[in-house]
């Protein structure tokens, strides 16, 4: 029989479960869409059931394939959206629906933080973002959920939990929740003390430990047929760079998902970045990352489907994009569709257009989306370099390393080369390599790169267009300045008038 493993991956928009063997080739994938429930503007929550759920039915249904009727899962590991919180009581059970990583509210709670610590705490920003700004938002304004937490967790830890039975967090994950210490990996209790939380922190392991089996009682659901080994996995992020390969110092990921990110390898622990570059550990041990983040990036192609071109597909709106030259004819668009975090750390800027004349159509707005998405990423990578980082190759993967044009569009603004892979299958491949190196079929990671992972295109810069494009990006940057006060204005109007 075959062997395998599953990489699991519990998204924003989606849980997907592939299953690889021992060369790296995906025999099958798997995937079900998840909903988010928002209950006014800034909230984002999901139930932690939904995500186990999903899983369940995704592994249920790869293992039915007949690509998989002689395959033999020998182990699992999971990747997951990172900083949101689960909430569990005495009897391990959620308290209260997750609050998202793309959730806002925490603001107050943020200005605490920064007041008491500064504006970083612990190499990182504070930014609503982060898990430690969610407890404390619990902590105020839910003070009869916060009294029954026993321990808190985060989404991809909370399905390896029903899997498992056990109650475990990993480094890349912790490091993402301003309670890590990055340089002991040890959780920083003294931070959350200041802020009144008690013991309810998981213990720590690598991503690559094991840590149980599947519960024999699940295994026997799903429709294993023996023992399957599960590994504690990592943060998305840190699972997308490792399924991409960027595992060695100044290695640059880009990835547009729900958000789009910038990440670099690093391996000092006293690198110091700011304008909002966040710094977490990888997936790997004695290896960390520093990366920016466009928190509605592929989100920003979704609204502009869903309320915009709904007859269209993303496929035929990213063609749309290629007939607009580039400029999109002096139309701009800023992709704060849910504020934003690299450089401005702002959760209540909004997007907007620039430029709107009659003259605009269908395909100006579609580009001039995906060129918006594309220079808020550029940011990123301007501050990376201005703090020393030597990016001149990108390997890209999401939704913007399908279309050929977005790729050339990324080189031309990004000044670098850009490489998609072979077979890009994001933060589950990570999640997969994990469960490889764990079971010990490969004795390192560089051997199980050099076997997985391969490029299938690159595309080179063109000076002449890098040049242009810079000459919009300039009017980018000031975008944010003149429309930030404009925005918060807006906000305070159209929250009176409810």
């Amino acid at each position: 029989m075959t062997e395998a493993v599953l990489g699991i991956d519990v998204g924003t928009s989606s849980v997907k479960v592939i299953a690889v063997n021992r060369n790296g080739e995906v025999i099958q994938t798997v995937s079900e869409p998840l909903k988010i429930i928002q209950h006014q503007s800034g909230f984002n929550e999901q139930c932690p059931n939904d995500w186990f759920e999903a899983t369940q039915n995704c592994i249920k249904q790869l293992l039915k394939t007949h690509e998989m009727r002689h395959i033999d899962v020998k182990g699992l590991s999971l990747s997951g959206q990172m900083h949101s919180l689960v909430i569990l009581d005495h009897a391990h059970q959620p308290i209260r629906d997750a609050i998202l990583w793309n959730d806002t509210r925490s603001t107050i709670q943020c200005e605490q933080i920064k007041k008491e610590l500064g504006e970083y705490v612990l190499s990182n920003p504070v930014l609503e973002g982060f898990t430690l700004t969610k407890l404390l938002w619990i902590k105020d304004n839910e003070p009869h959920n916060w009294e029954k937490i026993k321990v808190f967790l985060l989404p991809k830890d909370y399905v390896r939990f029903k899997l498992t039975g056990k109650i475990n967090m990993e480094y890349s994950d912790a490091s993402s929740t301003l309670l890590l210490n990055p340089k002991e990996k040890a959780w920083s209790k003294e931070i959350g003390g200041r802020f009144g939380l008690r013991d309810i922190y998981p213990d720590l392991v690598a991503s690559h430990d094991f840590v149980g089996y599947v519960d024999t009682s699940i295994a026997n659901d799903l429709g294993f047929n023996n023992d399957v080994a599960v590994f504690a996995g990592g943060g998305d992020n840190a699972c997308g760079a490792l399924g991409a390969g960027i595992t060695q110092v100044d290695e640059t990921l880009c990835s547009i998902g729900t958000s789009g990110v910038i990440l670099a390898c690093e391996n000092s622990q006293d690198a110091v970045y700011k304008q909002n570059i966040h710094y977490f550990n990888h997936a790997m041990d004695q290896m960390s990352y520093v990366m920016g983040v466009t928190l509605a990036a592929g989100d920003s192609l979704h609204w502009l489907r869903n309320k915009v071109l709904s007859d269209l597909s993303f496929e035929q709106i990213i063609d749309l994009a290629s007939q607009s030259p580039l400029g999109s004819r002096g139309l701009l668009f800023t992709p704060y569709l849910s504020g934003e975090r690299t450089p401005h750390g702002d959760a209540s800027i909004r997007g907007s257009f620039i430029g709107l004349s009659m003259l605009h159509n269908n395909s100006d707005i579609a580009r001039s989306v995906i060129e918006g998405i594309t220079f808020s990423l550029y940011e990123s990578i301007k501050y990376l370099r201005e703090s020393g980082k030597d990016i001149r190759h990108i390997v890209s993967i999401g939704g913007g390393a399908k279309s050929d044009f977005w790729l050339q569009l990324q080189a031309d603004t990004f000044d670098a080369k850009i490489s998609r892979l072979k077979y890009e299958e994001g933060p589950c491949m990570g999640a997969a390599i994990l469960a490889v190196y764990g079971l010990g079929w490969y004795n390192n990671f560089e051997k199980i790169i050099q076997k997985f992972i391969c490029y299938e295109k690159s595309f080179v810069p063109h000076q002449q267009y890098h040049q242009l494009y810079m000459k919009y990006f300039e009017v980018y940057e000031g975008v944010y300045r003149q429309t930030q006060p404009l925005t918060q204005r807006l906000l305070k109007l159209s929250e009176g008038s409810k």
